[in-house]
């Protein structure tokens, strides 16, 4: 069976996803909106790291890196969204609002 997705493919791919969530974090004004934006490029970094790593050669040693690199990214990425969740009910909690150009003050 022939492979008909090749590794520009998949490049082509995160490289979508990867301006997608560039174009996210730099136009949006909402936090959550933020956080997509994020998302999306570290999720554009594990299609690489995942698409490397199965077009590598077989005897080659980055055949398990991209995956477990794949790992520590999405634990990475939880953690980030966990945190970043708390942060931002907390300034919904002090302000109303969740445009992050409106809130200026970090203690009050």
């Amino acid at each position: 069976m022939t492979n008909i997705l090749g590794l520009p493919h998949f490049l082509s791919i995160g490289a979508i996803l990867f301006s997608v969530g560039i174009f996210c974090v730099t136009t949006r004004k909402n936090a959550v909106m933020l956080l997509m934006g994020i998302e999306l490029i570290l999720n554009s970094a594990n299609i690489n790291f995942v698409a490397f790593s199965r077009f590598s050669p077989v005897d080659s040693p980055i055949m398990m890196t991209g995956q477990v690199a794949t790992v520590f990214v999405m634990v990475l990425a939880a953690c980030e969204a966990a945190i970043a969740l708390a942060i931002v009910l907390n300034i919904y909690k002090q302000f109303s609002n969740i445009n992050v150009e409106d809130i200026d003050m970090l203690r009050d």
